[in-house]
């Protein structure tokens, strides 16, 4: 495998942040037409019966650019392995539906999967609403579902159960490492915008509660509805509030809409800090060349110097030419767990391969230790700090300022209310 110069990459990433931050130019400088529900696989193993994982994921919502990139992520895990000779003999497939951020889109396309299509597993979805809902089907039919993009806490909380293991940082998770950074950088009054749904409740919950662990004083709130292009309204009552910095609990275009608004009024230059619980490479571009484009927690940076995540980078941008993203990062680990705990129980047996999930420890491609708790199903794993910026650092446009080790921020038994 071949490795690219330092500034063929640096031109990708450039390419790559610009598809992000403008929409379906994506789908162009990624060289690929999504064609849904179509199953991918690489080198197939003749006369083997597929191993097949259905995929859900909103491919057709402001959240669509980062799903793509969990297929992504997800297809470059699924061709390492069918190169290598499958799993158990057997080549894997992927069959894609989109749920479309609707929870009755969602259980259509996962019943589909499922009874239709004789999917062995599911994995996938960014709702909050979406991924409960789907949750609750798949241990219904008996499926393990992995949730690569969800970060509501209920999924390892009040609503945990046997079929359901969580990838992603919790909201809970995510608040604890980036609120003490947030509170240095720009002080302890904070006034919060939140999407109204599921996901933007669940990061207000946890970032208030961090941020008021932290000193911080609450100068009030704005919701917004999903979807969200206009948000002068809600950044002129901010602003009204005089708060140190905006705490932006939104993710895709509601962001990106978002940070733009906040550009144009030069909240920066008022001395209003921004930042939120989670960010992602759509952060650098709708802020132009900004020195200073907010405070935020990070899943994952390009950044990160080991082998496995050195090697994810490499099979994305051999596949896809373009640098890998968080995104892309939650499908290629997410897939690697799943194929290599059906390895490891020897079967596709669905109680089988939860029980060679529950407690394993694993390279999550991170600094830290990555494993998945045996009596909530989290993956407990490193949580990054990333001061953002509107150019290029290198690789991505974080300067990372912590990185927190999950054990410290993902809380106790004692302390959830999940009884698998």
């Amino acid at each position: 495998m071949g490795l690219i110069s330092r500034r063929r990459f640096l031109q990708l990433s450039a390419l790559t942040g610009s598809a992000l931050a403008f929409g379906d130019i994506a789908d162009q400088i990624l060289g690929r037409t999504l064609d849904r529900g179509v199953v991918h696989a690489a080198d197939p193993i003749k006369g083997a019966e597929p191993i097949k994982i259905g995929i859900l994921d909103p491919l057709s919502s402001p959240y669509k650019t980062s799903s793509i990139h969990d297929v992504h992520g997800a297809t470059v895990a699924v061709d390492l392995y069918n190169k290598r000779g499958g799993v158990l003999g057997r080549p894997i497939s992927i069959l894609e539906a989109d749920d479309a951020s609707n929870v009755q889109t969602a259980i259509k396309a996962a019943t589909k999967l499922i009874k239709d299509d004789h999917v062995d597993f599911l994995m996938g979805t960014f709702n909050g609403d979406v991924a409960l809902a789907v949750s609750d089907l798949a241990k219904q039919e008996n499926k393990l579902f992995m949730v690569t993009g969800a970060h509501v806490m209920d999924l390892t909380g009040a609503r945990c159960n046997s079929h359901t293991f969580v990838f992603m940082p919790n909201a809970r998770m995510m608040a604890r490492a980036v609120a003490p950074h947030i509170v240095k950088a720009y002080g302890n009054r904070f006034y919060t915008i939140t999407a109204d749904t599921v996901d933007g409740k669940s990061a207000l919950q946890a970032m208030t509660e961090a941020l008021t662990a932290q000193g911080g004083t609450a100068a009030g709130g704005f919701t917004t509805p999903f979807g969200t292009t206009d948000f002068v309204p809600a950044l002129t009552e901010a602003k009204a509030a005089k708060p140190n910095v905006i705490i932006l609990n939104l993710y895709g275009w509601d962001l990106v809409n978002a940070l733009k608004a906040y550009t144009k009024m030069d909240l920066g230059k008022e001395k209003i800090g921004v930042g939120g619980m989670i960010g992602g490479e759509q952060i650098g571009r709708p802020l132009g060349y900004a020195n200073n484009a907010g405070i935020w927690g990070l899943i994952w940076d390009p950044k990160i110097n080991t082998e496995g995540s050195k090697k994810f980078i490499q099979g994305v941008i051999d596949k896809y030419n373009h640098t890998p993203t968080s995104r892309c990062y939650l499908g290629y680990a997410a897939m690697t767990q799943i194929l290599e705990a059906i390895q490891r129980a020897g079967t596709t047996d669905t109680a089988a391969v939860i029980k060679a999930l529950e407690g394993h420890e694993f390279d999550g491609l991170k600094e830290g230790r990555s494993y998945f708790r045996a009596w909530d199903h989290q993956h407990v794993q490193d949580v990054l700090v990333g001061q953002a910026y509107g150019k290029e650092l290198g690789l991505g446009h974080y300067k990372i300022l912590a990185t927190v080790a999950g054990d410290s921020v993902a809380g106790t038994q004692d302390q959830s209310e999940c009884k698998l």
